[in-house]
């Protein structure tokens, strides 16, 4: 009963893929919307759900119809041939619409007489000062435009109201120096300013903006064709009791391409400025999920890796232990493992409404609220330490259980998200160290809930089970950006970490009533686990 690590690092490939494009997706696309598109917080987290909404009718889809399937090349692979192809040209369509975008904003004043002049290297932004020349300027811009005829009365009321006065409120109460918190409300007032102006520019031709949504829309359709299909090789593959130990390998790969993402978007340039041309990167993250692609293609062949697994499962006889009592779907379970599924669902939707929200947001709040570039390097040193400590995590698991790691995570994740609210700006290696620490929770949860749901599996409907998980957590990445959003554009940015914290807590609870989808734990010493783990290596 041993993990074939070669067979599982290739699998885990398509993991690098899906993160690569995620981590891509979730640093530029909100932040274009937000900054070059004009939208506010609202209605980029309903775009920003598009693709949860359809993963919630699409992956339990194909998640099922890969089951069923039966080609030369196995239930998995076709689906995910299609859909890396297809999601990868759509991810290059995607640097026509931003080139016409900021080639947009950038033939206006929005960087050069404002963003630039708010945010100027030289300048002291605790100044209050500063701030009141920032609103002179604004003010004279918005009344040019009110006189010929841009914006209406109204448009010019609702600035005043929800910007203007606000900002004068603050500089008035702190007339020479601002302070921490008064600093980070007054910017984020200010990007609202900016955010609308990029809203005027867009609604004069909403056609680029049309064609930007209808581009991600395919890019979404075509990573819903394969993620299911592609989550569910794994548990195909591997053995139950060693899939916690798969797992590990196949987040460190996912995690892998997180960090090769971020350091791709660091090296273009693109830094806190919310104007630069992202192009280059969705070329180069589209370009490497194609060979990368190739490479998984050349290295695994899934009907012989199944067959592996099954005469495996045979010798130990493992496979008729699979049914427990089950006929041929989630009616026939008993009981106590329809529970424990349920609670296993909810814990996640509920673990997917606090984290999703600030993965959506974090490319919006770091710079806006802390004055931090998250390219910077104290926050690809807590990539690399997440990436480091993946594997120590699967070994956790298998000594303390699954459920333990799980519940420890969630400790440790909840600590972490309440505590970035209490964080002053430019404290780039302390918010830093925050992230890897919360890192290493999500590391702990991520490794298992999916193969506590796909433990309760027959073995042979995984890709069902596969999409149930998917539905859950797509479910609450559907609400969590709009909820979230609302909350933002009416409380402000600050809101986001306690709304995460909050929601992390609450999956914490219904996690402790989960008794199922456990597996044994290993009766052996930390270090006898690292040497095995390091010789397989």
């Amino acid at each position: 009963m041993k993990l074939n690590y070669r067979n599982t690092f290739y699998v885990g490939l398509i993991f690098f893929i899906i993160s690569l494009f995620w981590q891509t997706y979730d640093m530029l696309i909100a932040r274009t919307l937000i900054d070059k598109f004009g939208l506010n917080q609202t209605w980029s987290g309903i775009v920003m759900a598009f693709d949860n909404i359809m993963a919630v009718i699409l992956l339990p889809l194909f998640g099922a119809l890969s089951d069923k399937s039966n080609s030369k090349r196995g239930r998995r692979t076709p689906y995910i041939v299609v859909g890396t192809v297809l999601s990868a040209f759509a991810f290059m369509a995607l640097a026509y619409t931003d080139q016409v975008q900021t080639l947009k904003i950038q033939a206006t004043d929005i960087v050069e007489n404002h963003y630039d002049i708010a945010f100027n290297d030289l300048a002291d932004v605790r100044d209050s000062e500063h701030w009141l020349t920032v609103v002179d300027n604004m003010t004279l811009e918005r009344e040019e435009s009110f006189n010929l005829g841009k914006i209406s009365g109204f448009e010019l009321d609702l600035w005043e109201d929800d910007i203007q006065i606000p900002m004068l409120e603050i500089i008035s109460d702190h007339p020479t120096e601002l302070t921490n918190r008064e600093l980070s409300i007054i910017r984020d007032l200010y990007y609202n300013y900016l955010s609308n102006r990029a809203w005027e520019v867009t609604s004069n031709n909403l056609g680029n903006l049309l064609v930007f949504v209808g581009i991600l829309f395919v890019a979404l359709v075509s990573m819903a064709i394969y993620r299911s299909p592609a989550v569910a090789l794994m548990p195909d593959v591997t053995i139950k009791p060693l899939r916690s130990k798969a797992n590990a390998i196949i987040t460190l790969m996912g995690t892998l391409g997180g960090v090769l993402s971020i350091y791709i978007i660091n090296l273009s340039g693109i830094d806190t400025h919310s104007y630069d041309y992202h192009g280059s990167v969705y070329f180069m993250i589209a370009i490497i999920m194609i060979i990368v692609l190739g490479i998984f293609l050349w290295k695994v062949r899934e009907p012989k890796l199944v067959k592996e697994k099954q005469d495996i499962e045979k010798q130990l006889q493992i496979f008729s232990q699979d049914n427990d009592g089950q006929k041929n779907g989630i009616a026939q379970m008993t009981r106590k493992r329809r529970i424990s599924l349920y609670l296993m669902l909810t814990s996640v939707f509920l673990l997917f409404a606090g984290y999703n929200a600030v993965m959506s947001k974090i490319s919006d709040y770091l710079p806006k609220v802390l004055n931090l570039n998250f390219f910077d390097f104290p926050f690809i040193i807590a990539q690399v330490f997440i990436v480091l400590i993946i594997l120590p995590i699967g070994i956790l698991s298998m000594i303390l259980g699954r459920k333990r790691t799980v519940l420890l995570g969630m400790v440790i994740l909840i600590i972490a998200m309440g505590s970035v609210y209490f964080l002053q700006e430019n404290e780039a290696w302390k918010t830093a160290g925050i992230i890897g620490i919360a890192g290493i929770g999500w590391t702990m949860i991520g490794i298992n809930t999916y193969v506590m749901v796909v433990e309760l599996s027959k073995g042979n409907d995984v890709g069902r089970y596969t999409g149930y998980y998917y539905a859950a957590s797509m479910s609450a990445q559907i609400f969590t950006p709009i909820f979230s959003g609302i909350l933002m554009d009416n409380y402000g940015r600050l809101i986001l970490f306690p709304y995460a914290t909050i929601f992390i807590t609450l999956s914490l609870f219904t996690m402790i009533f989960v008794r199922l989808g456990d597996t044994t734990k290993v009766k052996k010493s930390w270090l006898q686990a690292y040497r095995e783990m390091k010789e397989k290596l």
